[in-house]
């Protein structure tokens, strides 16, 4: 339990570190971008005057806009998820399928955010900033850990070994 803690601190730090820099905000910066183009293409189904342009997404018909900025794109959040599925004892393949399928959860559910933070700015803005700072941060978080949790509990049983042996 030890060597798992100290390790996802570590890689935690580490992960937290490398999005800093230039080469992750060269990630970052167009994964927000393509955030706010997903939740649009969501949203159009639905109502078609609304648009994105870099990480803004923007009312036509009222003018209302967000900006999706650093800690509403879901990496940090992903960045604990990887730091905790990295620093588990489990083999690469169970890895790397919890990865691809957690970073999608986490991101599905931080598009859902989005799209509800979007209406809520326009209807309840009083709600929207209790939804924005407090609500959606713990759901994003209590996602991780599920998602955590459910691959944790889906990993194969490792055969018992004697202790004689």
């Amino acid at each position: 339990m030890l060597r798992f803690f100290l390790l996802f601190l570590v890689i935690l730090g580490g992960l937290f570190a490398l999005e800093l820099t230039p080469p992750g905000q060269a990630f970052v910066t167009p994964w927000t971008a393509t955030l706010a183009r997903l939740s649009v293409n969501l949203i159009t189904l639905f109502d078609s005057h609304v648009i994105a342009y870099g990480n803004v997404i923007q009312s036509q018909s009222n003018g209302f806009g967000i900006a999706i900025e650093a800690g509403c794109n879901a990496v940090e959040a992903c960045i604990v998820l990887i730091a905790a599925m990295l620093a588990f004892p489990a083999s690469w393949r169970h890895k790397l399928l919890g990865l691809a399928i957690g970073i999608l959860a986490v991101q599905g559910v931080n598009i859902i955010r989005v799209i509800s933070l979007f209406y809520l700015g326009q209807w309840r803005t009083d709600v929207f900033e209790f939804a924005h700072l407090y609500l959606w941060q713990a759901l994003i978080m209590l996602d991780v850990l599920v998602v955590w949790l459910i691959w944790v509990r889906a990993m194969p049983a490792r055969p018992v070994v004697p202790h004689g042996a």
